[in-house]
């Protein structure tokens, strides 16, 4: 899905006439919110979700949380609805066999992290990964799941878009109005600049600052990139590379977890050829489209104050 231009101005028509539907859809999920957990697992259950459609930056941090959690020597496990694939699990992601069509573009991310496990029942999930030894379970999403109880929750919100124009699905981009995410959050993962001002409007819990840093390619300095995203906030990549030094020649957007037609891939392949530029993309990207066929630029998520964030954790792994 692409997000509508709208969602970022509170004050458009189309929002405006689209609000009542919006709070249906907030109330709808206020109200599967208030069903009881089926199951507390015996081990800590970290939840990294939004509440807003996609962009927010939560993937990198579980990534981050796992790595962090692997150089400590904890067993830890993710659990993934694997949004986009076909499988419905509970099933073990295995990146050298599973396809983004049959598990999804994330789940093949986290998959080369940590052993990753793609379900739409996330209970299923969580106690077959339990089985296999996982000591801590990160859940990529699943904040506004109520089936397995959660030991923390990280509220990841993107500073630069914030909780977009305050109206939900259709009307904007929340899952659930910003007063009820804030109420079950344990802290708040701020992504990037706070150009909303949230850091002065939140109340009573942490705000862990994070921002989303490019692996170091000295390489793309000064060289002409003809770029391509199909993510949450495709603006974002072009920050990105603008940050690296890169120039960009051309750009094209398309929808989050978009699937790349054949006929897609030979106009980008031919729109870098006459600009005689570097094709890139993301690694998000790059997992749905054959290998090599663009140069892959890495983001990963860094925490300003590491030990903020481990004062947080501390809640889950007493």
């Amino acid at each position: 899905m692409k997000a509508p231009g709208f969602w970022e101005h509170p004050d458009s028509a189309l929002a405006t006439i689209l609000s009542p539907l919006g709070a249906l859809y907030a109330l709808g999920t206020r109200l599967r919110l208030l069903q009881k957990p089926r199951w507390k697992a015996p081990v800590p259950v970290i939840c990294v979700g939004n509440a807003t459609a996609g962009g927010s930056g939560k993937t990198p941090v579980v990534m981050a949380l796992a790595r962090m959690f692997i150089e400590q020597n904890f067993k830890v496990h993710i659990i993934t609805r694997g949004y986009g694939g076909s499988i419905a699990g509970p099933a073990r992601v295995v990146p050298k066999m599973h396809t983004a069509d049959a598990v999804g573009d994330e789940a093949l991310l986290l998959a080369n992290v940590a052993p990753t496990w793609v379900a739409r029942d996330r209970v299923a999930a969580a106690r077959m990964a339990i089985d296999r030894g996982a000591r801590i379970l990160l859940l990529d999403d699943g904040f506004q799941d109520p089936s397995l109880k959660k030991s923390l929750s990280l509220l990841v919100v993107d500073g630069g878009v914030g909780f977009g124009n305050g109206k939900a699905i259709p009307a904007g981009p929340l899952r659930e109005f910003p007063r009820d995410a804030l109420r079950r959050a344990d802290a708040l993962v701020l992504m990037g600049t706070d150009a909303t001002g949230l850091t002065e409007r939140v109340r009573g819990i942490p705000i862990l600052r994070a921002r989303l840093l490019p692996t170091y390619r000295p390489e793309l300095a000064g060289k002409n990139v003809y770029a391509f995203a199909g993510i949450g906030r495709p603006k974002k990549f072009v920050a990105t590379l603008q940050q690296m030094g890169a120039r960009i020649v051309g750009f094209r957007a398309f929808a989050d977890h978009h699937k790349f037609s054949k006929g897609e891939q030979a106009e980008l392949k031919e729109a870098a050829k006459k600009v005689r530029a570097t094709l890139v993309t993301t690694t998000k990207d790059a997992v749905r489209l054959p290998p090599s066929f663009a140069d892959v630029v890495e983001v990963r998520a860094s925490f300003y104050d590491p030990s903020a964030l481990a004062m947080v954790l501390k809640k889950a792994l007493k």
